[in-house]
């Protein structure tokens, strides 16, 4: 059994600022892998301060010869991106061998799965105007959920953004996200600010750096808004947050988490614990992100998720089988992702 990992290079429409530098464009790998006589494709793309940098995915990649083996064994365990990859299209091939989605196959033949699944919009740092304009956009394009991002101006400036935002829309779901910008006074004020001018947040996500698990516990413990993680789940295991009683909300990400099938056991484990899960990316291309939609569909009752991120990239892998339309993307029928969509994708690895 053959296993063909192909680079990729793909530019950002606009370069990404992180703690760690800009980014200008989102390097990877497409592998392909047959089970039997059916051929699956994953996706690798990895993010540092998430995932293994992309010289170690290369290089975990590299001794992966059978799909099945390499999952089974521990040669990926310190590589999340690779093992998203090669789980990815492993999981690809089995579903199409039994002539289902991927959602299907991962929910199991009784499980419920969703046809579409609500996506947010997000609004970066902007002045309250752009914020106002920026979330009109979204509803009119059809959203009924946006994150906004806070945590870059101030909090006095974010409380006011976030009133101009619910008065460009009352019916909106807000989130916002602060990337764990703020100290607790800091995120306490931002709240008593926001709520105090009647504004309503569905939750407020990752207000603490990610490693305080106990303050966002206590964060949580008097805040008026459910709390959400993020980055938290790459410096600590869900066991300590679930225990802590951290969070109402985990936000997971499929590449951080090293593939489909670790995702729904987070996802699971949250649920059993009373926590909800939101399924995002990590700004990956086309087939992460189709197979981070499956993921979503496969839950129970998804929440607005994170997947609406393809508008992002200058250009991608192939065209993609599932835009965004009126807020929601469909969840392709199949066979594996997308049926042949993505057919062509590895073969001159």
């Amino acid at each position: 059994m053959s296993v063909d990992v192909t680079p990729f290079e793909l530019p950002l429409a606009r370069p990404l600022s992180t703690a760690r530098g800009d980014i200008e464009a989102r390097r990877g790998f497409v592998v392909r892998g047959s089970v039997g006589d059916e051929s699956g494709v994953g996706e690798a793309t990895p993010l540092p301060g998430w995932t293994e940098s992309y010289d170690d995915c290369r290089r975990a990649l590299d001794i992966v010869d059978d799909l099945g083996a390499a999952l089974s064994s521990t040669v990926l365990d310190d590589a999340p991106a690779a093992r998203h990859a090669v789980s990815l299209a492993l999981f690809d091939a089995r579903a199409r061998g039994e002539g289902v989605s991927l959602a299907r196959f991962l929910a199991g033949p009784e499980g419920r799965v969703s046809d579409a699944v609500p996506v947010n919009a997000t609004v970066g740092d902007a002045s309250e105007d752009e914020t106002a304009d920026a979330v009109e956009d979204a509803v009119a394009s059809g959203y009924d959920c946006v994150k906004l991002k806070v945590g870059v101006g101030g909090v006095e400036r974010d409380v006011e953004r976030l009133v101009a935002a619910r008065d460009a829309s009352s019916e909106a779901t807000l989130r916002v996200d602060a990337n764990g910008a703020w100290t607790t006074e800091e995120a306490t004020r931002f709240v008593e600010g926001v709520s105090g001018r009647g504004v309503d947040l569905a939750y407020v996500e990752q207000p603490l750096a990610p490693e305080d698990v106990e303050g966002h516990a206590a964060f949580r413990a008097e805040c008026p808004f459910d709390v959400a993680v993020d980055e938290t789940l790459g410096r600590k295991s869900v066991d300590e947050v679930l225990a802590a009683d951290a969070a109402d909300v985990l936000v997971v990400k499929p590449m951080a988490l090293g593939g489909p099938g670790r995702t729904l056991a987070v996802a699971e484990q949250a649920r059993e614990a009373g926590v909800e899960s939101v399924v995002t990316t990590t700004i990956d291309a086309a087939v992460a992100r189709v197979g981070a939609l499956h993921v979503a569909a496969a839950l129970v009752d998804p929440p607005a998720c994170g997947l609406a991120t393809g508008d992002l990239l200058k250009r991608d892998l192939a065209p993609d089988p599932t835009p965004v339309i009126d807020g929601e993307m469909r969840v392709p029928e199949g066979p594996g992702l997308a049926g042949e969509a993505f057919a062509a994708l590895g073969l001159d690895g």
